[in-house]
């Protein structure tokens, strides 16, 4: 089962959460704030980190960010304060996979840790039209690889997460064709997860980013106010 490192700075969810999900058979580390994990994680990197986002020392924006450094790949799921969206917002930005607000149930906490860790594994379910998703796709200067989840721009590479991944993935496979915020949500997020309109603009924010860190007049991921995104060659 997957490795998960949970932090956060309150002991009683550090034993809940860890005791839920060893529960469910996986292997957990738990951590009391940003700083003592860091070295912990960087020197053996967990499949997925649940992070709190205020935590004293060194926060879970400041631990993303350093872990990033090293696997900009790893999977993160956000743990933010109860009715303050601005932590939702600053960890999607940040380049988390998801969020959970506090408090949470069980249940919630379980379905959005195996919808994460499903992705990560880029195994899609056997279902008529999914093998696309694993077969290698150039568009113009773009080259996605899935299966080594790897990712080029005129052949510089561009690290993405997961989700990021996915987004992209969905707008090239059909340059000039428009797909809606739903569309984008269904290929990046599993049905029973639900998230809404602001969390793939984030997303798209983050990978516009990352793309104009290497080409300066990227321009291939095109907003249509009120319908969505598309990607143009």
């Amino acid at each position: 089962m997957a490795n998960i490192a949970l932090v956060d700075d309150d002991k009683n969810i550090l034993a809940s959460v860890s005791m839920l999900l060893e529960q469910e058979g996986y292997h957990v580390r738990t951590f009391t704030d940003g700083a003592a994990a860091l070295t912990a994680l960087t020197t053996a990197p967990p499949d997925l980190a649940i992070l709190d986002i205020k935590m004293p020392r060194m926060d879970g924006l400041e631990l993303l960010r350093r872990l990033r450094q090293a696997n900009e790949a790893l999977p993160v799921i956000f743990l933010t304060s109860k009715d303050e969206e601005i932590d939702e917002l600053m960890g999607l930005n940040a380049g988390a996979d998801d969020y959970i607000r506090k408090p949470f149930s069980q249940r919630l906490l379980l379905e959005r840790v195996r919808a994460v860790l499903r992705r990560a594994e880029n195994k899609p379910a056997a279902v008529p039209g999914e093998a696309a998703k694993t077969e290698a796709l150039v568009r113009g200067k773009l080259a996605l690889d899935p299966q080594r989840h790897e990712c080029t721009w005129d052949g510089k590479p561009v690290r993405l997460t997961v989700t990021e991944f996915l987004i992209l993935q969905a707008l090239a496979q059909r340059p000039g064709f428009v797909k809606s915020r739903d569309s984008l949500m269904d290929a990046a997020y599993d049905d029973q997860v639900y998230v809404d309109d602001r969390t793939i603009d984030s997303h798209i924010k983050r990978l516009r980013k990352k793309f104009k860190a290497v080409a300066d007049d990227f321009d291939a991921i095109e907003t249509l106010y009120g319908v969505g995104y598309r990607y143009r060659e």
